[in-house]
C-alpha cells in the first residue's frame, strides 16, 4: 500500500510540473502572438493615416431621346356596368390612337384600374330638437383606368397628347423626357469626376509639401440621372393650335471619392 501511495505521489509531482512547462509555453506563445499582432495593427494605422481622400464631380449633358407619359380615363356612372363600359369604350379608343400613332405594344401598359362607389351624405332639412342623424347615400361609382405610354418619336408627343384626350382621356400626368441608354453618358461623367478628383489631389499636396503615392481607396457616390418634366393640363379640349412640347437636355451626374497615399 505505501509503494503504491509513493508512485501515485510521484505520478501527480510529474504531472503537476508538465502541466507547468505547457502552461508556460502557451503564455510565451500568446506573449509572441500579441507582439505580433500589434506591430501589424501598428503598420496599419501608420499607413492609413498617410492618406488624403478626395472628391471629383462629372456632368454630361445630352438630349432625351424618350418620352414617357401617363393617360388615365375617369367615369362616373349609376351603376358599376355603365362606368364600366363607358370607361373601357374610352380607354380602347386611347389605345388604338396611340398604337396607330406608331406606339409598339411593348411601350404601352396598365398601370392603374379601380372602382370607387360614389356616396353623398344628406342632413334633414328642417326638424323639432332633437334632430334624427343624416345618413349616407350611395350615388353611382367611379371607375379610373391609367395607361402609361412610352414615345420613343418625340417629334409626335404633342399629337399623341393631344389626339389621346380627343379619344376621352381626361387626365394626363407624369410626361418626363429621358435616355433609354445611360451606360455611355455615365462612363463619360465618371471619367470627368476622376479627372477632378486628381487635380483636387494634386493641388492639395503641393499645398502639404508632401508627394502623391498610389491610389489605395475608391468609391462612386452615386449615378445621378435628371430628368426633365413638362407640365401637361389634366383635361384638353380642341382648337388652340398645335400642342408644342420643348424636350430640352438631360444631366447625368456622378460623383467619386478617391483616396491616395501621401508621403
Amino acid at each position: 500500500m505505501k509503494f503504491n501511495i509513493d508512485f501515485l505521489k510521484k505520478t501527480t509531482k510529474g504531472l503537476i510540473t508538465s502541466i507547468n512547462a505547457l502552461l508556460i509555453l502557451v503564455s510565451v506563445l500568446l506573449v509572441v502572438l500579441i507582439v505580433s499582432l500589434a506591430i501589424d495593427i501598428g503598420d496599419k494605422i501608420t499607413a492609413t493615416e498617410n492618406t488624403i481622400s478626395v472628391s471629383g464631380t462629372g456632368e454630361v449633358y445630352a438630349a432625351p431621346d424618350l418620352a414617357l407619359t401617363s393617360f388615365s380615363v375617369v367615369t362616373e356612372a349609376k351603376t358599376v356596368n355603365e362606368a364600366l363600359s363607358e370607361n373601357t369604350e374610352k380607354m380602347n379608343a386611347v389605345i388604338a390612337f396611340v398604337k396607330g400613332e406608331g406606339v409598339t405594344d411593348k411601350d404601352v401598359k396598365t398601370t392603374g384600374f379601380n372602382i370607387y362607389p360614389r356616396y353623398e351624405w344628406y342632413e334633414p332639412g328642417t326638424c323639432l330638437i332633437p334632430c334624427p342623424s343624416g345618413r349616407r347615400v350611395l350615388v353611382g361609382y367611379e371607375v379610373y383606368q391609367a395607361l402609361q405610354v412610352k414615345i420613343r418619336d418625340l417629334a409626335k408627343v404633342g399629337d399623341i397628347i393631344q389626339g389621346a384626350t380627343g379619344e376621352g382621356a381626361n387626365q394626363v400626368s407624369d410626361l418626363q423626357f429621358t435616355i433609354e441608354d445611360e451606360d455611355d453618358l455615365k462612363n463619360q461623367a465618371r471619367e470627368a469626376a476622376v479627372e477632378e478628383a486628381k487635380a483636387k489631389a494634386k493641388v492639395l499636396a503641393d499645398q502639404l509639401d508632401m508627394s502623391l503615392g498610389k491610389v489605395v481607396g475608391f468609391s462612386e457616390g452615386g449615378v445621378v440621372p435628371r430628368y426633365d418634366y413638362a407640365a401637361v393640363p389634366e383635361a384638353m379640349g380642341g382648337g388652340g393650335g398645335e400642342m408644342q412640347i420643348e424636350t430640352g437636355e438631360n444631366k447625368v451626374t456622378v460623383t467619386v471619392t478617391v483616396t491616395y497615399e501621401i508621403y
